[in-house]
């Protein structure tokens, strides 16, 4: 089983998926680790539906099946240290899919099915904590790390991150400081400073910044992102002269930059970046493209659709592939993608039919559609209105009301960064 295992990872790694399957499938007796690197590896590369399938697919020992207290008392003590470890690492697997997946009653319905003395463990609490927070259930979260009588760094770290991750940027900062200092390291840092980012606590994160003896290239990342979404885009280009004065440079901080200058549609300086990098980085030809299409989404929002036109014709000769951006939702139990203007689903007529309602009740309610959002030029029997209707975020929320009226929740995740039209209503 080791070697098998290795070699499920190595194919993994390497995003030979089907070579890893092949392997898996062709072996008669598998153990939990196989399983486990399974798991972990479909979720890496961004199969964590079958990855979270997978799991139903284990036959976990008896210990997992076991009800009776008294006798899971006697086989824990009897689970020697690889089978209890094997264990863990299937549950880690499941949770860090279910984390990647997003999505609370997906993860509500799983979590029921660790036993109690699996929970104990400190690595399945951080992971815990972890989840709950990516799925925006915060009370959950903190109730698992209050239960942590000692927390080590990943525990602190993982509940600072579920605040930042769900807009909580002051209890981040909070908790941040009633951390143990010899706790903290360069991931809390991160964390702490996104969580600023994420709520405009600009002068927190320059304070906290500002006390980092060792600043690593994802740390002074962070803190550009920060900069840059609160369109301080002058400090923020001193920050990368300062990174580059004592390291080589490297595309990360560039890509916050942009970012930024992409939400204030600030056209002058998406392009002096993009011609910065192509000059820095000739030969990291996915980051160029994605700045790109940054680039062409600027020129687009700004209305100079005739520069965005021309930097996407550029891209197609080059033969770059746009990333396809995916919205899913969970409905009923039963996850649901949608790409835009998809038709692909049973229900989409009626799908359709209610994204036209949602549409006239937000315009009788002040909405206006923003054409900045629409970044490639409008067919003659298109409209502002159809174009941003069609996206893939409005689809999915339409799905939720065709199955119930007023449904308590509607939980969606993207691949992509969502449209800023469909944020606003």
């Amino acid at each position: 089983p080791y070697v098998v295992t290795s070699l499920i990872d190595a194919f993994m790694k390497c995003g030979d998926v089907t070579s890893a399957k092949a392997l898996f499938d062709r072996s008669t007796k598998k153990a939990l680790s196989m399983y486990g690197a399974m798991m972990k590896g479909l979720t890496i590369n961004d199969q964590e539906e079958e990855a979270i399938g997978m799991f139903n697919e284990i036959h976990l020992d008896e210990l997992h099946r076991e009800n009776h207290s008294g006798k899971q008392k006697k086989l824990l003590s009897e689970m020697n240290t690889d089978r209890f470890e094997a264990n863990i690492i299937v549950y880690l697997c499941l949770l860090k899919a279910l984390t990647k997946l997003g999505m609370l009653e997906k993860a509500q319905s799983f979590v029921q099915q660790i036993p109690g003395y699996f929970l104990t463990d400190h690595r399945i609490g951080s992971a815990l904590i972890h989840m709950w927070g990516k799925v925006g259930s915060v009370d959950k979260a903190k109730r698992i790390f209050d239960k942590i009588s000692q927390p080590d760094h990943i525990g602190w770290t993982a509940m600072i991150n579920s605040y930042g991750l769900n807009g909580m940027g002051d209890e981040a900062v909070k908790l941040f400081h009633q951390m143990p200092k010899e706790s903290i390291d360069h991931l809390t840092y991160i964390c702490v400073l996104n969580a600023c980012s994420h709520s405009g606590l600009v002068d927190v994160a320059r304070s906290i910044f500002n006390n980092i003896q060792t600043k690593t290239e994802i740390i002074y990342t962070t803190m550009i992102d920060c900069l840059s979404r609160a369109a301080a885009f002058e400090e923020a280009q001193k920050l990368i002269g300062e990174f580059e004065r004592d390291h080589a440079p490297a595309v990360s901080v560039y890509m916050p930059l942009l970012s930024g200058a992409r939400n204030q549609k600030y056209s002058k300086l998406s392009q002096e970046v993009v011609d910065r990098m192509q000059k820095l980085f000739p030969n990291m030809k996915d980051s160029l493209v994605a700045a790109s299409i940054l680039l062409a989404n600027v020129y687009a929002s700004s209305g100079d659709i005739g520069k965005a036109t021309d930097i996407k014709i550029e891209l197609h000769k080059s033969g770059a592939k746009k990333r396809i951006g995916v919205t899913v939702t969970d409905i009923d139990g039963k996850l649901w993608k949608f790409r835009a203007h998809d038709r692909s689903h049973a229900e989409s007529a009626e799908i359709h039919e209610q994204v036209d309602r949602m549409s006239k009740r937000i315009i009788e309610h002040g909405h206006k559609y923003d054409a900045s959002w629409i970044v490639r030029p409008m067919e003659p029997d298109e409209t502002i209105e159809t174009l941003l209707c069609g996206h893939s975020e409005r689809l999915a929320m339409a799905a939720h009301f065709i199955r119930n009226r007023k449904p308590k929740r509607i939980q969606m995740t993207k691949n992509l960064r969502i449209c800023g039209d469909c944020r606003k209503s």
